[in-house]
């Protein structure tokens, strides 16, 4: 049963290598991306799977089948809820269904639950908490002031570079009668509202392909010089990252839990 899954992790682990790359340069993974993944990981996955039922490990075949579906539902309202890109949530999708099981144990052994996706998912999730740290560091070294969610979550860039970049406008600005620009950072509850509704947040992708449609937006930014926009970087990225940290080193958060608690 390992041979399936390990070759199943090695064309999982291409594919999101490559597909981190598009992302980072283009911000789109095309579908097509996964063809080569899904042609070798699905006959693999039949194997595994297989090899299960003709081993007599039924109740692991079924728990492992009814987490696949469970979390890949879970992934798809994700998505449907702008919590996850289009490509992360066909990432952890097609994770889920190719992949479900470790293919040999990780350095710090098997986690709790032994479902591959789920620990992908937490170790990117805890590796991607880097980032803001980062951000934080570098708005405060570039001397910016701003919320504390802002200088975690975002940076200033020149008006003229703002089509060019990648995330979303972090601020509101309004012409003034006096001609002054007014601003006023999003609130973080506002954001998430904007998030899940689709309504009022600007993108920077947005302004690239329809400038005519953000006239007025484009011109308070050019007269107000700079403005905050969030980081870009696509969550495919940390999800390859997880996948390297779950194969060879396990699960992160249960082995912090496990640190904390002197076990």
């Amino acid at each position: 049963m390992i041979i399936p899954l390990a070759i199943t992790a090695a064309a999982v682990l291409v594919t999101l290598a490559y597909a981190s790359v598009r992302d980072l340069q283009e911000r789109r993974v095309p579908f097509r991306t996964w063809y080569p993944m899904l042609a070798i990981g699905i006959p693999m996955a039949l194997w595994f799977y297989g090899s299960l039922f003709f081993a007599g490990a039924v109740p692991l075949l079924v728990f492992l089948i009814l987490m696949a579906v469970l979390f890949s539902l879970a992934f798809y309202a994700f998505a449907r809820l702008n919590l996850f890109g289009g490509a992360d949530a066909w990432a952890l999708i097609f994770l889920s269904a190719v992949l479900p099981a470790f293919p040999w144990q990780p350095a710090a052994g098997y986690p709790p639950l032994g479902f591959l996706p789920f620990t992908v998912l937490v170790n990117a999730l805890i590796l991607n908490l880097f980032t803001p740290i980062g951000l934080l560091v570098e708005n405060l070294r570039r001397g910016e002031r701003g919320p504390v969610t802002a200088m975690l979550l975002g940076f200033r860039v020149p008006a003229e570079d703002l089509p060019g970049s990648f995330g979303f406008v972090m601020e509101d600005l309004e012409e003034a009668e006096d001609g002054s620009i007014q601003r006023r950072f999003i609130s973080f509850s506002d954001a998430v509202r904007r998030m899940l509704t689709g309504r009022g947040r600007i993108y920077t992708r947005d302004l690239r392909m329809h400038p005519e449609q953000y006239a007025r937006e484009l011109g308070l930014y050019r007269k107000a010089g700079s403005v905050w926009i969030s980081y870009g970087i696509p969550f495919i990225v940390p999800l390859a990252a997880g996948l390297v940290a779950a194969l060879f080193l396990g699960d992160i958060l249960f082995q912090c839990m496990k640190l904390l608690m002197g076990v």
